[in-house]
């Protein structure tokens, strides 16, 4: 098939990876795989599979754009494109404006909770496939009516099990015991409420460092700022880290003890599946994606969102337990493979494709 992926996001977040493997494996599949991207993109140098020539950059900042739609609807039928994919909100109009204009089917992935809105009613109804990244997903878009039900399917973000698992486990620096988290920064993944938990657990427990990973992207840097100094006012700077942005998340999670995802909200967790396939037990809130990844007391522990107090204490049972560490791990390495492969994503994407298309 000849796939077109369209992205306009400018940073590198779960989704954004979630478009970057899907698109290096379809090519390695065979495929012939093109991506229409905005200026000075960083997934633009993820795609390694794909070659230059099939890779576009245009203004996207404005989902009615005229001229960028002229200019990819050319680039659609000149590549005799037919699958269009498109994954940011803001792209859908752009995409449907593309694929309109040729006999290309337009595909679209829905990787928030957040509604669409009465734009895409208007723009959407030669969408021949809704992908939603997790069951919570899919109940959010189907709420709208904006779709029949069997255009929507559920179908889990996969990752590569093996790059993971091939991190040497705990390659640790530091003698200490190590529990961290991943996610850009700010109130919605929960920061505030991690490092209140790591307050609890420091003032009883010496040995224990805790690591907070992520980029923030607020427009003045204000979400660092009151984490930072929310460390420094309970005295945990020398027990509590920031970051920042993290290229090599395999690495870093080879080095923990324990993965924490205290998200209030989260549609699907990625962060979690990475952790899992890097042998790190994991402690989450009861967050929408969360539920669907862990079942409680085999693949991780589940806890109630904002309750600090039984975060606090679910990690530190796990602090004080190794062999429930272990087995933890073991059971969610086990889960991955079976339910959130890269193939098996891959596999279930085509077969929309090849729907869309009959």
């Amino acid at each position: 098939m000849r796939i077109l992926q369209l992205c306009s996001a400018r940073e590198i977040g779960g989704g954004e990876r979630h478009v970057i493997d899907l698109a290096n494996a379809l090519a390695d599949r065979g495929h012939q795989v093109f991506a229409a991207l905005g200026p000075s993109s960083p997934v633009k140098d993820k795609l390694i599979e794909l070659p230059v020539a099939n890779i576009v950059e245009l203004p996207m900042r404005n989902s009615f754009n005229l001229s960028t739609a002229v200019k990819l609807a050319r680039f659609v039928r000149r590549n005799r494109i037919e699958i269009v994919h498109a994954h940011i909100a803001r792209d859908y109009p752009l995409a449907a404006l593309a694929a309109g204009r040729g006999k290309a089917r337009l595909v679209l992935t829905r990787h928030v909770l957040f509604p669409l809105n009465r734009i895409h009613r208007m723009t959407l109804r030669r969408v021949k496939g809704i992908i939603a990244v997790s069951t919570a997903v899919a109940e959010s878009v189907r709420a709208r009516h904006l779709f029949r039900d069997d255009q929507i399917v559920v179908i889990h973000n996969g990752i590569d099990v093996d790059r993971f698992a091939r991190t040497p486990s705990r390659a640790k620096s530091s003698k200490n015991l190590r529990v961290g988290m991943v996610g850009h920064l700010a109130p919605i993944k929960g920061q505030e409420d991690f490092i209140r938990a790591a307050s609890i657990i420091c003032a009883n427990r010496p040995g224990v460092e805790f690591i907070i990973a992520g980029e923030d992207k607020s427009p003045t840097g204000e979400n660092r700022r009151a984490l930072k100094g929310l460390i420094d006012e309970m005295g945990l700077s020398q027990r509590v880290l920031l970051l920042g942005w993290i290229n090599d998340i395999a690495e870093l999670l080879s080095t923990l003890d324990i993965f924490v995802s205290p998200s209030r909200a989260e549609p699907f967790g990625l962060s979690i599946v990475e952790a899992m396939a890097a042998g790190v037990p994991v402690v989450a809130t009861q967050s929408e994606g969360a539920c669907e990844i862990i079942d409680s007391g085999v693949t991780g522990r589940l806890v109630p969102i904002a309750d600090v107090a039984t975060m606090a204490e679910a990690i530190s049972a796990l602090l004080e337990n190794r062999s429930v560490r272990e087995s933890l791990a073991a059971n969610a390495l086990q889960s991955v493979r079976e339910r959130f492969s890269l193939d098996r994503m891959v596999e279930a994407t085509e077969s929309v494709y090849r729907q869309a298309l009959d």
